[in-house]
């Protein structure tokens, strides 16, 4: 059996003291008496000292209920005693108790809430009996103060011991300080009064307990095993931690000694307990680390309800007991903040709230989130939003108890218990964004200044991080509108290819880039495919895209070769960038430098396609029995660079290929690399498909597992091909005779395609032309016609490289009205050259008649 504690105020052995009067030792005190009792009230554990208190052995009282130890007559204050425990870690008070041969007693109970291993959750039950002899106080002392045994002289007058006595006692009881004093069996024997407010308890409450009684925690079973070492031989034990009030755990802000207290012969006969408290230091290390901690967890995401969230986690339990955060319904912008309060109501909508506890006062807080809130125009909230900063508040301040009348949601969200409240604006940039609240129930200390002041900081992150999203969220939405603006709404119609599209954005915060595409219809029947992608991202990247995409058409009417195209837009991204090199915002001023661009001219007629590139992933190319390749196009610079050549490459495509143009994002999958991408690519178009949609649709399903980090443009085309019933050419020479004959041919040629109707208007463009290739270019000669579904070009080639130029003839002049009057029947007309020689076309429509 354990050894019974030795009596606080039992002196050492004689053969151990030193020599000295005989005196006869006081009588040996019970033992603290324990008991365990479930959440049913059942006794679960029951102690030698609980026998020895109320004489029932273990096995007449565990299994059996609670109640039955108490007095008859105590059942309606033990009910008001567990009413009183609900909810709480620790209760105390004096209880009747029924002794087993009927006695009453009434003891002093300790009683802690502990949690065993699973769900069940029990109530240690302590009640310490000292068995202090009467007319002797507590450490072997007289009521006098004077130690027992000791002469009142030795040396030392009586006054002058007494003096020394109360000084000493004065000094441990007021020691700015914890200090306790555990006997060789260490159970409290001394307990200052530094050592009661910290664990709210009385000396004589704690005295003959172990500190584990007292305080079960695991700090607790480590200081009591380091006095253990002490009372070994150990010297003094040092920890950073010191046990708190029982429910709260260890306090980091405590530094803890211990330290052997031994008699005249150096035996160790007790260990004394000193704690001082590191709190400011302690509070400043953890507001630290919970800004510190805040920089990584506020802000994750764009979302703006995320990050309110982001913030009321991080707050609660580190700096309060519940936190909510509301947003303005209408952010407020402007400067200074006004010192007035708002004379209309603020509204706003619950984004976050958090508490420390499932139930009580913050539930119908969470209940709450989502819900609309309107601040009274004189509430706390709209003072502290109007003047721009936050503002502390206890429970009895005037403002937050009108508050609470005013307003029956602060009510439920303060609660009955909550003492100290926060009130801190969300501002970033200029503009108010919302507010958020911080109370403290659970936390005996109020909010104090450095509170406050992290409270401001970790809002101020949200807000900030808010306000970014809100911000970039806008430019987002903005860039995508200007972007698909920018984009062909519709695709033209032409006979040459049959043609899908695709154009994905980023997923990124990044936004969308400047990837796009075009199919411009070219002159005889041809029909010209671009796919562009413009370096970086935002309204930028969009706008400039805008501006290359423009110079491509404008070039294209022209009907330059693909080279020559590139080279141009070449020297327009230089310009570009030129006008855009004093610009603050370097990641995004070089107007376009780095730019790619794929240039294709498809020809139904002959069924050739050329192709240059200035640094764009090559096309693919499928052939009508299945076979993908990618078209060897030389690989130019990227826009922008200046000084370096493009090169055109062409190819027979046969009618009915599938061209695929489309930019790097395909490519750039973060799941596979760039050889695993392609071989997918390729069994996407090598499949079969009815419509080209389908093909899109297999590329990008095969290609993507998730929203692409880069835009994506995807175009794909399949041939057509116009054969020589569509197609009429003669050979002229030189000679004005020789134009009437051309109109022959060309009246000839429409009546056998059974267009008669445009003969008159043909007749006319016909003889126009010609006479000009006649009066002013070189030979040979060619006249052309092209009959495609809904329309009709009449084409004069010649050697000269001179172009016609439309010109106002005068009143008497006999030449000069060719041209205007081609123009005016044509619903447009143009030139082309070629290495040697140029085309004059004309295209009509079939469909007007």
């Amino acid at each position: 059996m354990e050894r019974l504690p030795t009596h606080p105020g039992e002196r050492p052995h004689e053969s151990d003291a030193s020599p000295g009067p005989a005196r006869t030792a006081p009588p040996t005190p019970t033992p603290p008496a324990t008991a365990a009792v479930d959440a049913r009230g059942i006794v679960t554990e029951w102690s030698e000292g609980a026998r020895q208190l109320l004489g029932y052995p273990p096995s007449e009282v565990v299994g059996q209920p609670a109640a039955r130890l108490l007095a008859d007559d105590a059942g309606a204050a033990g009910a008001a005693a567990l009413r009183d425990a609900a909810g709480r870690e620790r209760w105390s008070g004096t209880v009747a108790l029924r002794h087993r041969d009927g006695r009453r007693l009434r003891r002093e109970l300790l009683a802690h809430r502990r949690t065993a291993e699973g769900p069940v959750t029990e109530w240690l039950v302590v009640s310490a009996v000292t068995g202090t002899p009467e007319g002797q106080t507590p450490g072997g002392q007289t009521p006098s103060g004077t130690p027992e045994g000791e002469a009142a002289g030795g040396g030392t007058s009586g006054s002058e011991a007494a003096g020394s006595g109360r000084l000493g006692e004065w000094a441990f009881r007021q020691a700015p300080c914890v200090m306790a004093v555990f006997d060789a069996d260490l159970r409290l024997v001394r307990a200052n009064a530094g050592m009661e407010q910290v664990l709210s308890l009385t000396e004589d409450q704690m005295r003959g307990m172990r500190l584990p009684e007292i305080v079960p925690h695991p700090v607790s079973d480590e200081t009591e095993a380091k006095m253990r070492r002490v009372l070994e031989g150990g010297g003094p034990q040092q920890l950073r931690a010191g046990a708190g009030p029982a429910g709260t755990g260890a306090n980091d802000g405590w530094s803890t000694s211990l330290v052997p207290l031994e008699d005249p012969a150096g035996h160790v006969r007790a260990v004394c307990l000193a704690a001082h408290q590191r709190l400011q230091e302690h509070l400043a290390r953890q507001r630290m680390l919970l800004l510190s901690e805040a920089s990584a967890r506020i802000g994750t995401t764009a979302d703006s309800g995320r990050t309110a969230q982001e913030l009321a986690d991080i707050a609660v339990p580190g700096l309060a007991d519940f936190a909510a955060v509301d947003l303005l319904d209408a952010p407020r912008h402007g400067g200074a903040p006004s010192p007035a309060a708002p004379a209309r109501p603020l509204a706003a909508t619950r984004t976050a709230v958090r508490s420390v506890l499932d139930d009580g006062p913050t539930a119908s807080a969470a209940d709450t989130a989502g819900t609309k809130t309107l601040y009274p125009a004189l509430s706390p909230v709209a003072r502290c939003l109007a003047q721009g900063h936050g503002a502390l508040y206890d429970a009895a301040d005037p403002d937050l108890l009108r508050w609470a009348r005013q307003d029956p949601g602060a009510a439920r969200l303060l609660g009955s218990t909550t003492h100290s409240v926060m009130v801190v604006p969300m501002r970033a940039h200029g503009a108010t964004l919302g507010v958020a609240l911080f109370g403290r129930h659970r936390h005996a200390e109020p909010f104090e200044a450095d509170d406050l002041w992290l409270a401001e900081e970790l809002t101020a992150k949200a807000a900030v991080s808010i306000h970014t999203a809100r911000r970039d969220s806008r430019e987002h939405t903005s860039t995508m509108t200007l972007q698909r603006s920018l984009l062909p709404q519709t695709l033209p119609d032409q006979g040459a290819l049959d043609i899908a599209t695709r154009y994905l954005p980023a997923g990124t915060r990044a936004g969308v880039g400047g990837d796009w595409f075009d199919v411009i219809p070219l002159s005889g029947a041809r029909v010209a495919l671009v796919v562009g992608d413009v370096v970086g991202h935002g309204i930028r990247a969009s706008a400039t895209m805008g501006r290359l995409r423009t110079a491509v058409r404008t070039l294209a009417d022209v009907d330059l070769p693909p080279d020559e195209l590139l080279t141009h837009l070449d020297d327009l991204v230089l310009h570009l960038s030129a006008d855009e090199s004093g610009t603050d915002d370097t990641a995004e001023s070089a107007g376009g430098i780095g730019t790619t661009c794929l240039y294709a001219v498809y020809d139904p007629v002959s069924r050739r396609c050329a192709l240059a590139r200035a640094g764009h992933p090559p096309p693919a190319a499928v052939t009508p029995d299945g076979a993908v390749r990618f078209l060897d196009v030389p690989a130019g610079p990227p826009l922008g660079l200046g000084g370096l050549p493009f090169e055109t490459f062409e190819t027979e495509l046969p009618e009915g290929s599938l061209l695929a143009l489309y930019t790097d994002g395909l490519l750039a999958a973060r799941d596979h690399d760039i050889d695993e991408a392609l071989d997918k690519m390729f069994a996407a178009l090598a499949r079969p498909a009815k419509t080209l949609d389908t093909v899109c649709d297999r590329v990008l399903t095969a290609m993507l597992t998730h929203r692409p980090d880069d835009d994506i443009a995807l175009l794909v085309a399949r041939t057509r091909a116009l054969h020589a019933d569509r197609v009429a050419a003669w050979d002229l020479a030189s000679d004005p005779a020789v134009v009437a004959r051309a109109r022959k041919h060309a009246t000839e040629q429409l009546a056998a395609w059974g267009l008669d109707d445009a003969a008159f208007i043909t007749e006319l463009m016909v003889s126009e032309l010609v006479t000009n290739a006649i009066r002013y270019g070189r030979p040979p000669i060619q006249l052309r016609l092209i009959h495609e579904d809904s329309t009709l070009t009449c084409e004069v080639f010649d050697s000269s490289s001179t172009a016609p130029h439309m010109r106002r003839a005068r009143t008497f002049d006999e030449g000069g009205r060719g041209l205007l009057l081609v123009g005016q029947l044509a619903r447009r007309w143009g030139t082309r050259h070629a290495l040697t020689g140029k085309t004059v076309w004309a295209e009509q429509s079939l469909s007007a008649g």
